[in-house]
């Protein structure tokens, strides 16, 4: 499986964003895809995960719930990360990572064995 992210751009303070990560590859649907970011100068932080099928639905980071929602359509092989009323301290460059993460470590990077490459968010003041 290979990951591709995109989406990004330049938005204002409080706007949308949706960024997508297509897979290539059959067996997508039993893999769970998290989606990281990284701001310059900081450590790589979770966002959101879709779990596979039959593992739950979606997480987020504290920082993003009410704002962000994360789905996949297995169909489509893609995953999306909705984002709504950005804010500037959410600017990063966007990761989406695929893998077979356990409930007590899908937060962390490590737990993920595929990494797509990222697309930058900027949001404006």
């Amino acid at each position: 499986v290979q990951l591709q992210a995109s989406g990004g751009g330049l938005v204002q303070d409080e706007g949308s964003l949706r960024l997508s990560c297509a897979a290539s590859g059959s067996t997508f649907s039993s893999y769970s895809v998290g989606w990281f970011r990284q701001a310059p100068g900081k450590e790589r932080e979770f966002v959101a995960i879709a779990w596979a099928r039959g593992r739950g639905t979606t997480d987020y980071a504290d920082s993003v719930k009410g704002r962000f929602t994360v789905s996949r359509d297995n169909a489509k092989n893609t995953v999306y990360l909705q984002m709504n009323r950005l804010k500037p301290e959410d600017t990063a460059v966007y990761y989406c990572a695929a893998g077979y993460p356990i409930r007590s470590s899908y937060y962390a990077w490590s737990a993920y064995r595929l990494w797509g490459q990222g697309t930058q968010v900027t949001v404006s003041s």
